[in-house]
């Protein structure tokens, strides 16, 4: 009799140690290149995000390198972050930061569709505008409130209306609606959150983004990299990386031109070991340039995404933020969190 307890009880431990070797063998806890220490430092730098916003749900930057406010500009890119983290303004532990995230930039929106707090940030005010409509358009399919819902809307519409009327006649974008000119950074802000906006079921004008592409196009250098601007001589890799962005999130993915910039681009940035330089711009280079190889596909993407983490953790400060690009810590905390979330999966923009 007892040896029978014992059969039973010798079966149930075989049982037991069955359901534990299928849970084993379930599906992993993180994705494909991401383990432990990584997800470990996300979460170091989303809870120290978390802690640096503001009660009016802000974030600013405080004086790094000469920058200091950008409220707009550092609330979007520190919502996407958040996001991109699987939060949504609904659920998740983020939850409540992003509804605030996204009420900050509601509240920003001036009359003429411009996203800016006026005395803050005018000087540069089309980076927080477009980073804003790039936030708040992935925002449109996680808000649970109805009434949050249209002026979402209201606030998207209005603001690719006014980044119509600010296209240069060259069909690009700078620093500020009102001054006719162009360059590249500005103008890939807006092409990007123009797609975001019209993928969210936002209208945007076809005649805007044509002529958007064929500003980038006018940009391209005999290298296959894109000038600062239409008209000047010479590729910038980091922009050169974010224009090959706007063509995959175009779908345009065996456009010769984005083909031909991607190459340049990865020679001229690098994989992220030990390469920190770019012109000063390591953070921003490599928030485009993994899109990019992220959406490229796994081969882009397997050699890429073990050195740039292994680069961005050995960088990563005690509290969980990184200082990027001497523009400040918000900004390189934003940036990082984004490019290490890229398996996640999470944003819309950046799925493949």
């Amino acid at each position: 009799m007892m040896r029978r307890v014992g059969g039973v009880a010798a079966a149930i431990v075989c049982v037991l140690t069955s359901v534990a070797s299928l849970r084993a063998d379930a599906p992993r806890r993180y994705p494909p290149l991401v383990d432990q220490k990584t997800d470990e430092a996300i979460q170091r730098g989303l809870k120290y995000l978390a802690s640096r916003q503001a009660a009016d749900g802000s974030w600013r930057e405080t004086g790094a390198g000469g920058y200091t406010g950008y409220p707009v500009a550092m609330t979007a890119l520190a919502g996407m972050a958040m996001a991109g983290a699987g939060s949504t303004p609904v659920e998740g532990v983020y939850a409540p930061n992003l509804t605030r995230a996204t009420m900050y930039l509601l509240k920003s929106a001036q009359p003429n569709g411009l996203i800016c707090r006026a005395g803050e940030e005018e000087s540069r005010s089309m980076y927080g505008h477009g980073f804003s409509m790039l936030f708040l358009s992935q925002m449109m399919g996680m808000e649970g409130d109805n009434d949050r819902m249209a002026e979402i809307r209201r606030v998207l519409q209005n603001g690719v209306d006014l980044t119509g009327r600010a296209q240069s006649n060259l069909g690009g974008w700078i620093y500020t609606p009102d001054a006719n000119s162009d360059e590249g950074s500005v103008t890939i802000t807006q092409v990007q959150a123009l797609r975001s906006c019209r993928d969210a079921g936002i209208a945007v004008p076809k005649k805007v983004i044509r002529n958007a592409m064929g500003y980038l196009e006018k940009s391209v250098q005999p290298d296959g990299g894109i000038a600062y601007r239409v008209g000047m001589v010479g590729s910038r890799p980091p922009i050169s990386a974010a224009a090959v962005a706007c063509w995959f999130n175009a779908g345009e993915y065996n456009n010769p031109m984005a083909l031909k910039c991607l190459r340049y681009s990865k020679a001229a940035i690098g994989t992220g070991r030990g390469e920190r330089n770019v012109l000063g711009h390591f953070f921003y280079a490599h928030l485009y340039l993994s899109q990019v190889l992220y959406l490229a596909g796994e081969n882009e993407w397997k050699p890429y995404y073990p050195a740039i983490k292994d680069q961005f953790l050995s960088i990563q400060n005690e509290d969980g933020s990184w200082e990027g690009d001497s523009v400040g810590r918000i900004y390189g905390t934003a940036l990082a969190l984004t490019i290490l979330q890229l398996p996640y999966n999470y944003l819309p923009i950046y799925q493949r």
